[in-house]
């Protein structure tokens, strides 16, 4: 089985430090491609308030990396500057290593390889995203909230985050679940399913991606919630 291994870090800039956070979001790439390793990564803002608002926040920022072994990964954590300056300059700072059990799709014609099993209890982490045509930017974002309304009370949700590469088009929603059965049972749910079968037309989105992966070495805290 291979040995790849995934990151995900959900950062909120201090207000003093939003203008140069803005601009790391900007130009951070520049660096990104050149870490030892590193097989694809996604630089991302956010809606407001970390959440899936078609308004962007200026502080809220993920960071999503694919590594080829774990050595590249942690070397990464330990040496990058870009981690670094957000660990300085974060109200909230989360991290968290993943492994991948299912997956459906592609992110920028990148495909994740399957590196772990289905685990049988404990928390799980799902990652969906997409490139929504634009002919159907307008009828998606009319079925986000339902859909949002419907996260934010669903039994068994620890964490929920929206993100994105673009405003509108390339969007990302980030997920740690309490077990495999709370996830299934938030999928069922009517908002989401109707947003699931309205996606699975095939007429919404031009690329997408829906995985899931094993969560361990969660640390920092996100929205006040000390985590890992």
């Amino acid at each position: 089985m291979s040995s790849q291994v995934a990151l995900m870090v959900l950062v909120d800039i201090q207000s003093s430090a939003k203008i140069s956070g803005i601009l790391r979001l900007m130009f951070a790439r520049l660096w990104l491609w050149s870490t030892p390793g590193l097989e694809f990564y996604k630089h991302m803002g956010s809606g407001r308030n970390g959440g899936f608002s078609i308004h962007p926040s200026g502080t809220h920022q993920a960071l999503f990396c694919v590594f080829q072994d774990s050595a590249s990964l942690d070397a990464f954590c330990q040496s990058s500057k870009l981690m670094r300056w957000y660990k300085e300059h974060a109200k909230d700072f989360f991290s968290v290593k993943l492994k991948a059990y299912s997956l459906k799709g592609q992110w920028s014609g990148f495909v994740p390889q399957i590196t772990a099993q289905t685990p049988q209890s404990g928390p799980i982490v799902s990652i969906t995203r997409a490139s929504i045509k634009p002919l159907y930017c307008l009828p998606f974002w009319r079925k986000q909230p339902a859909a949002e309304v419907s996260l934010q009370q669903s039994s068994g949700c620890i964490i929920a985050a929206g993100v994105g590469e673009a405003p509108f088009f390339r969007q990302a929603t980030f997920t740690i679940w309490e077990s495999q059965a709370a996830m299934d049972q938030y999928a069922r749910q009517g908002a989401h399913q109707r947003a699931i079968s309205a996606s699975l037309s095939g007429h919404y989105f031009s690329e997408s991606m829906f995985s899931r992966y094993l969560p361990f070495d969660a640390q920092g805290s996100w929205k006040g919630r000390t985590l890992g």
